[in-house]
């Protein structure tokens, strides 16, 4: 059975934790919501908080277009055109405002698109790989036929047991062994055919000389390799 593909974001906001999308959403729609009132003051915010040359002209920008609308609301019904002026201005502010606020507005609120990253819990995740690859051992080293009825290091087999990711270089096929760091498909027959021939491998340093590995291997192998007799 194929494992799932990783998942990959269908939008944007996808990548950042909801609370911090939900306002940003809400940052960009600010503009429209209130018919371009607050556009300056919505972009004014964004330039103090990021320090952004681009959040501070654009900012520049709508506050001289508000300022316009200021001057002009006054004159409505005393000078012909007015009218017409203000509501282009505010289509600027609310419309154009708004359309421009959903472009920038990951730049705005994850700037280096850090925010849905969780390094923790990834250094975790390969530290608890780490310790089950080593009960693992321990278990094979101490029970070498439970190690094979629990198959242990054959990602090949349907199993239940967690080893972490081992591979069992004894016993696992060709397929199986190019899993180990370093080992092409080319050196994963070479091992296969050495074993056939010397019945298996006691350790990552004698494989790595039987087979005739690059020596820098030898350690990473170490790392995810059993051998069980």
């Amino acid at each position: 059975m194929n494992a799932p593909a990783p998942y990959e974001p269908r939008v944007p906001s996808d990548s950042m934790p909801p609370g911090r999308a939900a306002l940003s959403v809400t940052w960009a729609a600010l503009p429209f919501l209130t018919l371009g009132y607050a556009t300056p003051f919505t972009f004014a915010a964004a330039a103090l908080w990021r320090r952004s040359a681009h959040l501070l002209v654009s900012a520049a920008a709508y506050i001289g277009v508000f300022a316009g609308v200021l001057y002009l609301l006054p004159g409505i019904g005393e000078r012909d055109g007015t009218e017409g002026t203000v509501g282009i201005l505010l289509f600027i502010l609310a419309v154009i405002g708004c359309g421009h606020a959903f472009l920038i507005r990951r730049r705005v609120f994850d700037p280096h698109g850090l925010s849905g990253v969780d390094n923790d819990a990834v250094v975790e995740r390969v530290r608890r790989q780490r310790l089950l690859r080593d009960k693992a051992r321990e278990l094979a080293a101490s029970d070498p036929r439970l190690a094979r009825e629990l198959r242990i290091g054959r990602p090949d087999l349907p199993r239940e047991y967690n080893d972490g990711g081992l591979v069992d270089v004894n016993h696992a096929p060709a397929e199986a062994l190019t899993l180990l760091p370093g080992i092409t498909p080319e050196l994963a027959l070479r091992i296969e055919r050495v074993r056939a021939e010397t019945g298996g491998f006691v350790s990552p340093e004698e494989l790595s000389a039987l087979a005739g590995l690059p020596p820098a291997l030898t350690s990473d192998i170490a790392d995810h390799a059993v051998f069980i007799r």
